[in-house]
C-alpha cells in the first residue's frame, strides 16, 4: 500500500467548515461527536457524514443482536434449518457485549495538501502586467491529495497563506490587517490618477506604488478566491529586496509592522491633496494606525512638555503581570512632584495619550541582549492581557483624576507593605536560621509543659490521659526536623509502571487529623519538664493560651487588612467615568521559539461569527480565548504574544447587515465593489482553478488504483495470503473479504465438521451442517463471553467472538458462520465437500431482505482493521523491545490511527488506546535523543543522519500527536523534544554552518503547518493463523513489564 498519512502542527486542518457542514447534513449539534467523526474519516466530509448517518444496529424485532444458541427460532439461518436439532447449553442471560459508543478523536485529521516548492519566485514582481505574475502549478496547489476539501475554500471561510520559506510573519501581520474593514476597503480601493503615475520618478515611490497593486491582488484574492489559500510570492519579493539578509532568515514582526506602514503611509500621501509635503493629517494610514502623545516632566530641575506622534506602542514585559501594568510602567518614570521640581537632582516625566487611534497596536518587548553570550535572549515570563483595555486612565483629559488615583494607588501599596512586614514578623519568628510562626511556637510550648516525665506516663498507663495530650499535634522534635510540617514523598514509580501498576486500594491512608491518639509509649519518648508543680502548668497554660489567642486575632486582623487594600488596588479604575474608551482585542500575533528562531501565527477575532480564529499559515482554524490564553499569555511554553492589536468602535464592523449569512452577503457585497480590473484578477484564477481541478482529476483517475488503494483493498492486503496472480490495484467485494475469514478459520471449521462423523452417517449431510453450525455457534458464544486475561484477547481467535463481543446482528453473525462451513478449502474428505456444498446452497437461498450486505460489508471492514491494528501494535512494541525504534513508531503511528476509527464505533471495537500513545511516546523520546546526540557531536555523517531521523520521523510524529485532544503526557514530551534542540541555539561550541542549520530546522519542528509531512507506512506482516497471532500475543504481554495491569479492550 502506498497511502501516506499527512500532518501538520496543532492538528491543522480547516475543519470548522466542515462541522458547520456536518450539522447542517446530520443535524447533530454536538461539535466534540461531529469532531471525532471527522478525524476518524481522515477529514473526509462523506465518510464522516456516512458514519453518522448510517442504520445503526437495528431494534431486536428487526434485526436482533446476535442471541444466545437457543434463540435460533425464526432466524434467518434458522429456517433454512431444520429445526430438530436440540440446543446446546449457554448462559441463563445473554449480557449486552456492546458499550456506549466512546467518541475518541483521532490522532490528527488527514492534513490537507500543502505546496512543497517552497523556493519558487516570481518571475518579474516589478511588472505592472498580471501575465507575469507567478503561477501556480499543480503538483504545488494539490500536493498528493484528490480530496476538494484539501484545497478548495469553503463557503465564505478566511483563507490562510502560503509560507514561501520562513514567511510566517508576513502571514501573522497581513491576516490580522486585511480582517479590519476600514484597512481593507483602503487598500482594495486605492488607485492613483495618470498624471501621478507619471510625475512619480523616484524607486522609492515605484516601489511603494508596486507594492500596493500587488497587496491589492493579494487582498482582492483573499476576498474572491476559491482556493483555500493564496500565494503571496509577489508583494513578498518586493520586501525581500529590502529585508533580505543571510544572517537574520526570519523577519521580525514589529520591524515588518513598522516598514509595511510606512511603505502604506508613502502610498497614500500621493493621494492626498496638501500644500504642505510634511502635512499627513489627511493620510488615512495616519489617521488609521497613529496617535499622538504628550510628555510632560522635570529634568535637573527644569520642566519641559512635548507633543509626539506613534504607531505602534512599545512597551517592556520584564517585570510586570498584565498589560495594564506595563503601560502604567511606560506611561510613568521616576517620581513628578511639583515641591520638589526646583531640585536638580529630581526627575521624572509622564506620558499622556492625548489622541488614540482606531487601531491601537501595542508592540510586547520580549526580547533582551544577552550580554554575557552576546547574543539576543526571548524573555518567557507570563504576561495577561484583557479582551477589552480601557484606555480612560492614559488620557490627558482625565489627568487630574488618575493623579489622584496613582497617589491613592501608591499610599495603599506602602500601607500594604507595612501591614505584609508585620505579618511576616509573627509568621517568621525567631532570632535563627530557623523561623516559624509565633502562635504554633506558643502552641509547641504548650504541649512540652504538658508532657508528662516518662515515669509518670508508665504509672499513668491505666489512667485516663489529659485532653492535652489527645491533641494531634507535632512537636518540637518534629517541626525542627521538617519546617513544613509535611512528610514529603517522591513517587520514584517510572511512567511503565505508572501505566501498568493497578490502581492502589482506597483508603489506604488518611489525614493526619484522623489518627488515634497518640500511645502513652511515644509520649515517653517526647521531651518533658522534669518537675512542674500543678500551679506552675496552670500558670503557664493560662498564659500562653491567653497570649496565643491574642496574637492569633491580631495575625487575623492584618490578613483582612491586607485583603481589604488589595481590593481597594484591584477595583481603583473600575469607575464607570474611568470606562468611556473602551478598546476591543482584535488580534494577538504570537511567537514560538527563541530569539534567532521561531514560527509566528495570528489569534484574530471574527466579529461576525463571534469567535476567535487561528490564522497559521495556510491554516484556518476555529479557537477559543482558552487556547489564545495558553499560547499567547507565555509562562507555559516558548509562545507568548508578541504584538496586540486593539480596535475602537470607531472601526466599521464586518457584516453589519442582521439575518442569516452576513458573511457571505458582505463578501458579496465587497467583491462586487472592487475595480473591474480586480474583479477580473479574481475570476481568472478561479478559472485558472478549475482547469487545474480538471486536469488533476484526469492525471489521478490513471494513478488512484497504484496510488491510493482503497481502504477495504488495504484490509485484504494485510492478512491475505493469495498468491502474486491476484491483481493488487482491483477493490475486494464483500464476499472476497468474508472469504478471507473464512479461510483464516478454516482450521476450527475443520474440526467441527470432523466432531459430526456420527450425525453425518445417521442422520444425513444437512443434519450434520446443523449440528456443526451449532456447536461451533456455542463454542464460540461461550469464549466471547470469558472475562479477557492479560494475556489473551479472544476477538484475535475467531471472526465471529469480535462480532459477538460488539453485538453485532444475528443474521450477520448466522451468515458469516456458514460462509465458513461454505470454504471451498474445507475440501479435505467427501463429508466435508458434502457439508460444504449444501452450505453454498443455504447461501444462495439467503436474499438481500434476509440480510443487509451493506451493513455485512461493514461488519467484516472493521474485523479486518482490527486485525491489522492488532499486527501493527504487537509488532511495534516487538521492535521497540528490540530497541529498533524507528522501525517501531512507524507501525505504533498507523496502529494508533487506524484504531482511533475504531473506537469511534464503540470502545471494545479496538484495543488499548493508552498503551500505542505510551509506547508511542517512548519510541519517539528515544529516536529524540538519538537524533540530537547526532546532531551535536559535528561529524557529517551523523549530522545527517540525526536530520534525517527528525525530518522523516520525529517532526511527522509530533504533529500527528499535537491535534486538539492532544494528552498532557504526549504535550509534555513534545515540548520536551522541542526545548532539547531550542538548547542549541547560540552554543559556543558549535560551529555556523551547524547553527544555521538549526535555524533551518526549528520552524518545522515548531510548526509543521507550512508544509505536507508524509509519513511513509511501514511494510505489512501477514500471520500464518489466528493461532499464531494469539502466541504472539500472550508473548507480548509477558515480557511487557507490569503486564498483570493490561487489559486490551
Amino acid at each position: 500500500m502506498t497511502a501516506e498519512l499527512r500532518a501538520r502542527g496543532g492538528g491543522g486542518e480547516d475543519c470548522q467548515v466542515l462541522l458547520n457542514q456536518m450539522k447542517e447534513i446530520t443535524g447533530i449539534q454536538d461539535s466534540a461527536f461531529l469532531l471525532a467523526a471527522l478525524k476518524a474519516a481522515d477529514g473526509d466530509l462523506m465518510e464522516a457524514v456516512t458514519f453518522l448517518t448510517e442504520d445503526p444496529a437495528p431494534e431486536p424485532v428487526q434485526s436482533p443482536a446476535a442471541a444466545e444458541p437457543s434463540a435460533w427460532e425464526g432466524s434467518v439461518v434458522g429456517k433454512q434449518l431444520p429445526q430438530d436439532v436440540g440446543a446446546a447449553p449457554a448462559p441463563h442471560n445473554q449480557d449486552s457485549l456492546c458499550t456506549a459508543n466512546t467518541v475518541r478523536p483521532l490522532e490528527s485529521p488527514k492534513a490537507s495538501a500543502a505546496e512543497r516548492d517552497a523556493a519558487e519566485r516570481p518571475q518579474d514582481p516589478h511588472s505592472a502586467e498580471n501575465k507575469n505574475r507567478s503561477k501556480r502549478k499543480r503538483c504545488e496547489v494539490w500536493g498528493e491529495s484528490p480530496k476538494q476539501s484539501d484545497w478548495r475554500r469553503a463557503g465564505d471561510w478566511p483563507v490562510g497563506m502560503k509560507n514561501i520559506g520562513n514567511t510566517c510573519w508576513f502571514s501573522a501581520v497581513i491576516q490580522s490587517l486585511f480582517q479590519l474593514p476600514d484597512f481593507r476597503r483602503l487598500v482594495l480601493g486605492y488607485s492613483l490618477p495618470q498624471n501621478v503615475l507619471e510625475s512619480c520618478r523616484s524607486h522609492t515611490g515605484k516601489r511603494n506604488i508596486a507594492f500596493m497593486q500587488e497587496l491589492q491582488c493579494l487582498f482582492a484574492l483573499m476576498l474572491g478566491t476559491w482556493r483555500k489559500f493564496v500565494d503571496p510570492s509577489a508583494a513578498l519579493e518586493l520586501l525581500r529586496d529590502v529585508f533580505r539578509s543571510a544572517e537574520q532568515p526570519q523577519q521580525d514582526v514589529s520591524e515588518f509592522t513598522h516598514k509595511l506602514l510606512d511603505w502604506l503611509e508613502d502610498a497614500f500621501q500621493l493621494t492626498v491633496n496638501v500644500t504642505s509635503l510634511g502635512d499627513k493629517s489627511e493620510n488615512p494610514m495616519v489617521q488609521l494606525f497613529y496617535g499622538t502623545f504628550l510628555t510632560e516632566g522635570v529634568h535637573e530641575g527644569n520642566t519641559f512638555s512635548k507633543i509626539e506622534t506613534f504607531g505602534q506602542y512599545p512597551l517592556q514585559v520584564n517585570g510586570y503581570r498584565n498589560l495594564n501594568e506595563c503601560l502604567e510602567g511606560a506611561m510613568v518614570e521616576g517620581e513628578m512632584d511639583e515641591a520638589t521640581a526646583s531640585q536638580s537632582v529630581k526627575y521624572g516625566q509622564e506620558r499622556w495619550f492625548t489622541k488614540l487611534p482606531p487601531v491601537l497596536t501595542f508592540e510586547l518587548s520580549r526580547f533582551e541582549f544577552n550580554q554575557s553570550l552576546g547574543q539576543p535572549e526571548k524573555i518567557h515570563t507570563k504576561l495577561e492581557f484583557p479582551q477589552t483595555m480601557y484606555m480612560d486612565r492614559y488620557l490627558y483629559c482625565n489627568k487630574d483624576l488618575i493623579q489622584m488615583k496613582r497617589e491613592e494607588m501608591k499610599r495603599l501599596k506602602e500601607k500594604m507593605v507595612t501591614l505584609q512586614q508585620k505579618l511576616e514578623r509573627y509568621m517568621e519568628y525567631g532570632s535563627g536560621p530557623a523561623r516559624f510562626p509565633l502562635p504554633d511556637m506558643l502552641q509547641y510550648v504548650l504541649e512540652f509543659i504538658a508532657t508528662k516525665p516518662a515515669g509518670a506516663v508508665c504509672s499513668a498507663q491505666s489512667s485516663q490521659t489529659t485532653p492535652l495530650h489527645s491533641q494531634a499535634k507535632p512537636n518540637v522534635l518534629d517541626v525542627l526536623s521538617q519546617p513544613n510540617s509535611i512528610q514529603e514523598r517522591t513517587d520514584a514509580r517510572t511512567e511503565d509502571e505508572a501505566f501498568f501498576v493497578a490502581n492502589s486500594s482506597p483508603q489506604q491512608s488518611s489525614s493526619m487529623d484522623l489518627q488515634p491518639p497518640v500511645s502513652p509509649a511515644e509520649l515517653s519518648e517526647r521531651p518533658a519538664p522534669h518537675v512542674v508543680s500543678r500551679e506552675e502548668l496552670n500558670l503557664v497554660q493560662t498564659c500562653l493560651q491567653r497570649w496565643r489567642n491574642e496574637i492569633e486575632q491580631d495575625v487575623q486582623d492584618l490578613k483582612e487588612s491586607i485583603a481589604r487594600i488589595n481590593l481597594s488596588i484591584e477595583q481603583m479604575y473600575c469607575d464607570p467615568l474611568l470606562q468611556q474608551v473602551p478598546y476591543r482585542l482584535h488580534a494577538v500575533l504570537v511567537h514560538e521559539g527563541q530569539a534567532n528562531a521561531g514560527h509566528y501565527w495570528a489569534f484574530i477575532y471574527d466579529q461576525p461569527r463571534k469567535r476567535w480564529l487561528k490564522y497559521n499559515d495556510i491554516s484556518v482554524t476555529e479557537s477559543s480565548w482558552e487556547e489564545l490564553e495558553r499560547e499567547s499569555f507565555g509562562g507555559l511554553r516558548n509562545a507568548s504574544a508578541y504584538c496586540l492589536m486593539y480596535i475602537s468602535d470607531q472601526v466599521s464592523p464586518v457584516g453589519a447587515d442582521e439575518g442569516e449569512g452576513p458573511e457571505a452577503r458582505q463578501l458579496q457585497k465587497e467583491v462586487e465593489a472592487l475595480s473591474p480590473e480586480l474583479r477580473h484578477y479574481i475570476q481568472e484564477d478561479n478559472w485558472r482553478l478549475e482547469q487545474e481541478a480538471e486536469e488533476w482529476d484526469e492525471e489521478q483517475s490513471c494513478k488512484i488504483p497504484q496510488m491510493e488503494p482503497s481502504p477495504t483493498s488495504e484490509l485484504q492486503d494485510l492478512s491475505s495470503e493469495s498468491g502474486p496472480e491476484q491483481s493488487p490495484v482491483c477493490e475486494p467485494s464483500v464476499h472476497s473479504l468474508s472469504s478471507e475469514h473464512a479461510r483464516i478459520a478454516k482450521e476450527q471449521t475443520a474440526k467441527a465438521i470432523a466432531n459430526t462423523a456420527d450425525a453425518y452417517e445417521k442422520n444425513g449431510v444437512e443434519a450434520a451442517l446443523c449440528e456443526a453450525f451449532h456447536e461451533e455457534y456455542s463454542r464460540l458464544y461461550l469464549l466471547s463471553k470469558e472475562t479477557p486475561t492479560p494475556q489473551n484477547d479472544a476477538r484475535l481467535q475467531h471472526v465471529l467472538i469480535y462480532f459477538l463481543q460488539n453485538n453485532a446482528p444475528q443474521q450477520v453473525v448466522e451468515r458469516t458462520l456458514l460462509e465458513q462451513f461454505a470454504d471451498k478449502n474445507l475440501s479435505y474428505d467427501e463429508r466435508s465437500i458434502s457439508i460444504m456444498k449444501v452450505a453454498r446452497a443455504k447461501l444462495s437461498e439467503i436474499g438481500p431482505d434476509d440480510v443487509d450486505m451493506e451493513e455485512y460489508k461493514r461488519w467484516h471492514e472493521d474485523y479486518s482493521l482490527f486485525r491489522k491494528v492488532s499486527i501493527y501494535l504487537l509488532t511495534g512494541l516487538e521492535l521497540y523491545q528490540n530497541r529498533k525504534y524507528q522501525e517501531s513508531l512507524t507501525y505504533l503511528v498507523y496502529a494508533y490511527q487506524s484504531n482511533t476509527k475504531l473506537l469511534l464505533k464503540g470502545t471494545n471495537r479496538g484495543v488499548s488506546e493508552s498503551l500505542i500513545a505510551l509506547y508511542r511516546r517512548k519510541c519517539l523520546l528515544k529516536l529524540n535523543e538519538v537524533a540530537a546526540s547526532l546532531f551535536v557531536s559535528c561529524e557529517e555523517a551523523h549530522v545527517s543522519e540525526g536530520v534525517s531521523i527528525l525530518n522523516e520521523l520525529i517532526i511527522p510524529c509530533m504533529h500527528l500527536m499535537n491535534n486538539f485532544e492532544i494528552s498532557k503526557e504526549d504535550l509534555d514530551a513534545i515540548e520536551v523534544m522541542r526545548n532539547r534542540w531550542c538548547s542549541y541555539l547560540g552554543r559556543e561550541d558549535m560551529d555556523a554552518k551547524l547553527q544555521m542549520k538549526l535555524g533551518e530546522l526549528l520552524p518545522r519542528l515548531l510548526d509543521g503547518s507550512t508544509e505536507v509531512i508524509v509519513l511513509k507506512e511501514p511494510p505489512k506482516i501477514r500471520p500464518n493463523s489466528p493461532y499464531d497471532l494469539c502466541s504472539r500475543f500472550a508473548a507480548v504481554m509477558e515480557s511487557i513489564h507490569g503486564a498483570s495491569a493490561v487489559a486490551v479492550q
